[in-house]
């Protein structure tokens, strides 16, 4: 179980940083330090959160939807700045949204957080927040939650490796569910909760034998074709999660990402903040150099397009996910989510 204080975290956080540092001058490539303008939109996109906090404690669309999801991503998006519940100015408002994601696993009977999309990113945030707050009862309901919601996902996966939005295992599978179902399984490894050599495995198989691409070097949604900057990001991702970094195949879809023409480019990438935020962690994952060039393409490019009221929504009823993804982005070089580092 994860035990570490707040402020203990912050200090292996920090030796994390200046490690990678010291390891990226020793490259060639300094990795890129947080610049003052993304650290107030960073601060601007938290104050929106705040803002629209429904009172319920939650975060959702407007018309209510995706609330599991919303919600799961809000607490992330805190707490890539060190932010926790029931600590500093933001405690009282995230100790609300952890109880209203841990009120909504209680009433779930069958363990299932919506579909699977939102039921990873729920566990995410719980095993994230494992040992975490402030109220040593509540760390109890949470591991209860985050074994629970790991079990889904250990039953629920299909027999190529993979998931789909279903929570059965004859759902099928496509790579954007199984990338976030599976950052969730690694992140509740590391947090000492027991995930099958068998299942990674089985992730590992299904990425290289049915969705990547040996041309492109990319990753298909449902298969070898149609390669996209999001589902090549993802997959690169968790196939070093899942112990494939320095591979072949992997490296291609790395190289695919970094020759993408216009990746930066708003109205060129379809599902932008969604691509960026398993791009960004794919190239943390590759290395000092990768991360070094990815990082201040992709935080000028939100700093531009951060709205007035400081979120990244851009249309009513908008993806909830756009604002806290975008946070996170932004927010990777202070290093503080174990999933999210190197």
């Amino acid at each position: 179980m994860k035990t570490l204080t707040t402020s203990f975290l912050t200090l292996v956080a920090a030796v994390s940083c200046l490690h990678a540092t010291a390891h990226a001058q020793e490259d060639v490539a300094v990795a890129p330090e947080l610049t003052e303008a993304a650290d107030r939109a960073i601060e601007r996109g938290l104050e929106w959160l705040i803002k629209t906090q429904r009172q319920d404690g939650s975060w959702a669309s407007d018309s209510g939807t995706h609330d599991i999801g919303g919600t799961s991503l809000g607490l992330m998006a805190f707490m890539v700045k060190g932010h926790f519940p029931g600590f500093g100015r933001y405690g009282e408002p995230l100790n609300r949204a952890k109880n209203y994601l841990l009120k909504k696993a209680e009433e779930s009977q069958s363990g299932v957080m919506a579909g699977m999309y939102e039921h990873g990113l729920f566990t995410l945030a719980m095993s994230e927040l494992w040992g975490m707050t402030a109220d040593v009862e509540d760390n109890k309901k949470i591991q209860t939650a985050l074994e629970k919601a790991v079990s889904v996902i250990l039953r629920a996966q299909s027999p190529l490796g993979g998931w789909r939005y279903a929570a059965r295992p004859d759902a099928g599978q496509d790579t954007s569910v199984t990338c976030t179902v599976f950052v969730s399984l690694a992140s509740a490894q590391q947090a000492g909760i027991l995930v099958p050599t068998e299942t990674i495995q089985r992730v590992v198989s299904y990425l290289r034998d049915q969705v990547w691409n040996e041309k492109t070097g990319g990753f298909g949604y449902q298969g070898k074709s149609g390669t996209t900057i999001a589902c090549s990001a993802g997959g690169a991702y968790i196939a070093m999660l899942a112990g494939q970094r320095d591979t072949e195949w992997v490296d291609s879809s790395v190289r695919f990402l970094e020759s993408t023409p216009k990746a930066f480019n708003r109205e060129e990438i379809g599902y932008y903040y969604y691509a960026h935020y398993y791009a960004i962690s794919a190239m943390v994952q590759a290395g000092d150099k990768q991360y070094a060039a990815w990082y201040p393409q992709i935080r000028d490019s939100l700093i531009k397009l951060q709205k007035p009221d400081g979120s990244w929504k851009e249309k009513p009823d908008d993806y909830v996910s756009n604002t806290p993804m975008a946070i996170i982005i932004l927010g990777t070089p202070h290093c503080y989510i174990p999933v999210y580092q190197r």
